[in-house]
């Protein structure tokens, strides 16, 4: 007769410990039937790490902070469209963006590329940039008549584009970002 498993612990390792709470930043998770759900997204929120977790239920969310990300389609090299809005709120500080942007010309086949770096400063009520944006432009051809530029409005900071006249083009952004106050 075969055993399939450890009768008698008396002897020999003991079996591990399992957890059966996990705490996170943020709450803890606890499985149900032995199952833990470990997921992932992003978040606008800010944390100084860059990554935070949650728990609830069987549960653990892992967050990666400190990101605004967006897309858009133009069909004109008319009309601005807004990729994303990001509200700066009502604290005082500074903000330092990385925003790389890639772009698809679904009628002609051509590629972009854009990559750049801008400080604005906030009193809470109204959005200061500093100085220059530093930038990386790459573009494919006629891809260059693009126009991709990171702006504010308000208390906000926008990151727009118009493509040109009669071609889909198909943007995908995604900034992250550092404060301070």
């Amino acid at each position: 007769m075969s055993q399939a498993g450890i009768i008698n612990t008396s002897s020999g390792p003991v079996p591990p410990t399992i957890a059966t709470t996990y705490q996170t930043d943020s709450g803890s998770a606890t499985p149900a039937a032995n199952i833990l759900n470990v997921l992932a997204t992003d978040t606008t929120a800010n944390d100084v790490d860059g990554i935070s977790t949650s728990g609830s239920g069987n549960t653990v969310t892992v967050l990666l902070t400190n990101r605004i990300t967006g897309t858009a389609t133009t069909t004109d090299g008319v009309t601005p469209v807004n990729v994303y809005t990001f509200a700066l709120g009502a604290t005082p500080g500074t903000y330092l963006f990385y925003t790389r942007v890639v772009v698809y010309n679904l009628t002609s086949s051509l590629s972009a590329a854009y990559a750049s770096y801008r400080a604005v400063r906030t009193d809470g009520a109204t959005a200061t940039v500093i100085g220059a944006t530093g930038a990386f432009t790459m573009e494919e051809g006629a891809m260059s008549a693009l126009l991709v530029q990171n702006t504010t409005s308000g208390n906000n900071v926008l990151l727009e584009v118009t493509g040109y006249n009669g071609d889909t083009l198909h943007y995908l952004a995604l900034t992250e970002y550092q404060f301070v106050s």
